[in-house]
């Protein structure tokens, strides 16, 4: 709006003039000076002076009680419960393989078979070897029988004849023949054990030529086909992946370490897949990990939830995205988490008025009320609301926040009270 200037402005201009340069007497040229300052301050407050609308507004919302649910996400993959992986200790060619992937297992079930021709060899050459031992341990008794027999005649001769005959070495060679017929009868019983040992590792490899399910479960990757050979060297290799019950699995996922802290063990969680859209599936933590992982500069721990899939709808590998529930409050009184980060100026809006208002300062008020710093536990806090059209700070104490809204566990606010988010001015 643009206010004219009257033509006192004019007058004034040549009133001044007059008192600058006028000859008249002082007491004239005084009174010319006080009514040109008049008409100063009369035009100054019909030019400058505002009107008493307001320059702006305060923006509240009011403090409520409801339902504040405080979650965390994270992502990740699912597993089985128990993997295992399946391989062969032996070296060789299949012979046959006899389950396909998804096949259903039981415990002991034969999933494939090596060539045994060479396990078999070794089986009957072990076996053979037990015998040719035992029949060694047969020949050293039947040594050792007669060279006992023998040392028994000369020390019966010797007693006879009063130790004439026979000669002192030959009965100590007699002796010493015993000894060492013991000793080879030992040494046989020794070669009978080796072969024995031979024979049942023998055995075992031919056992291990079939391999069979550790678990039951279902067959989840298959890696090998009849034929195909298996070089057991350095480590064993992998011929089947099995999952031990995919009715019951595992959700492993990577949290924030800004959400840690509230993610315990117990708590319940949600989760999606893309499979199924619009579909969400329950789930437990069962454990979070101590150890971190950094990617990206980014710090997550890894945290498995319990899931139950007695429908088969989940799958190995699929991605997930949990929703962790870390807080639940069903009656808690909120407020808007813009109200907790406002804070008013340093002087109260201007709401127009004259000139004089304007430039002449105001008597000194109280001093106005900043919010009070966090307390040591972080939680004590400040708000404002209006009282009588003006801001007034009140005393609250806060809780879990959802990012939207914060919980007030104490403090002076109450249902229904006015608080101020915002300040929001209106322009001229």
């Amino acid at each position: 709006m643009t206010t004219k200037i009257p033509p006192a402005t004019d007058s004034l201009r040549q009133l001044l003039d007059g008192a600058r340069h006028a000859t008249a007497p002082a007491g004239y040229r005084r009174w010319y000076i006080i009514a040109g300052v008049a008409l100063v301050l009369i035009a100054a407050a019909l030019f400058l002076g505002g009107s008493t609308a307001p320059t702006g507004r305060y923006l509240t919302e009011t403090a409520a009680r409801g339902a504040l649910l405080v979650s965390a996400s994270a992502s990740g993959t699912l597993q089985p419960t128990k993997s295992v992986d399946v391989g062969s200790e032996l070296s060789g060619t299949l012979a046959e393989v006899l389950v396909q992937e998804n096949d259903l297992v039981k415990k002991g079930q034969v999933l494939a078979r090596l060539d045994t021709a060479k396990l078999e060899d070794a089986v009957i050459e072990s076996r053979a070897a037990v015998a040719a031992a035992t029949a060694g341990v047969a020949e050293a008794r039947a040594t050792q029988a007669e060279n006992r027999a023998a040392l028994a005649r000369m020390q019966r001769v010797a007693e006879l004849s009063g130790g004439k005959v026979p000669a002192r070495t030959e009965l100590e060679a007699a002796e010493a023949a015993v000894l060492r017929a013991e000793a080879a009868e030992a040494s046989a019983q020794a070669k009978v054990t080796q072969a024995q040992a031979t024979l049942k590792t023998n055995e075992t490899n031919l056992t291990k030529a079939t391999v069979r399910s550790p678990v039951d479960g279902v067959v989840l990757t298959r890696k090998v086909e009849p034929g195909q050979t298996v070089a057991a060297q350095m480590t064993t290799p992998v011929l089947f992946v099995l999952a031990e019950d995919l009715t019951r699995m595992e959700l492993q996922v990577k949290v924030d370490e800004a959400d840690v802290a509230a993610v315990k063990p117990g708590q319940p969680a949600s989760f999606t897949v893309s499979a199924w859209p619009g579909r969400k599936f329950p789930a437990n933590i069962r454990r979070v990990g101590l150890g971190a992982t950094t990617t990206d500069n980014v710090v997550t721990y890894k945290t498995v939830l319990d899931v139950t899939n007695d429908d088969l709808a989940l799958r190995p590998g699929m991605t997930a995205t949990a929703t962790i529930v870390t807080a639940e409050r069903s009656d808690a009184l909120l407020v808007a988490n813009a109200a907790l980060r406002y804070t008013p100026a340093e002087t109260a809006p201007t709401t127009g008025g004259s000139l004089l208002s304007r430039l002449v300062p105001r008597p000194p008020d109280q001093p106005k009320t900043r919010p009070t710093a966090a307390a040591a536990n972080g939680k004590s806090q400040q708000v404002w609301v209006l009282d009588n059209g003006a801001p007034r700070a009140v005393d609250v104490v806060t809780g879990v926040s959802n990012g939207r809204f914060t919980e007030i566990t104490g403090g002076e606010l109450q249902a229904g009270m006015a608080v101020i988010t915002e300040y929001q001015a209106i322009k001229p």
